[in-house]
């Protein structure tokens, strides 16, 4: 396994502006898709994370819009994730729709206390799952 993953999400109508194009802040709820299904494939979910203390808030995030997704359209959503370690995490993002580039970007979490709020070294539980997918630590 590698330390990126792929799903698919069909655009809901809901997720359409007036002009019938994806409204550009639904792309960090995809985005967000492809970090929770990434996380799960690696084999840590943001609830076994908060069981652990541990929370994984945004810092910041970047979109670049490159072609509109339409209603109905079936984006793929590829999510990876930059393996520095560190108490910052990096998630890398590519959504296609028919192999053509709709959108890239990337979002930066930090591992933080769940009570103090304050910036942690990961966890070991993520440590180890990074080693296991990668030979790179």
């Amino acid at each position: 396994m590698s330390l990126e993953f792929s799903t698919q999400r069909r655009v809901i109508y809901a997720d359409t502006d007036k002009m019938g194009i994806v409204y550009n802040g639904n792309y960090l709820s995809y985005f967000e898709i492809g970090r929770n299904e990434l996380m799960r494939h690696l084999g840590l979910t943001y609830t076994e994370v908060e069981k652990s203390g541990l929370i994984l808030p945004l810092i910041d995030s970047y979109v670049r819009y490159i072609k509109p997704a339409q209603y109905d359209d079936i984006l793929d959503i590829k999510a990876s994730i930059d393996e520095t370690l560190s108490a910052k995490l990096q998630f890398i993002y590519t959504i296609t729709c028919k192999d053509e580039l709709i959108a890239t970007g990337y979002t930066n979490h930090v591992f933080a206390n769940a009570i103090t709020m304050k910036p942690v070294r990961p966890p070991q539980i993520f440590v180890e799952l990074l080693k296991k997918h990668t030979d790179k630590l």
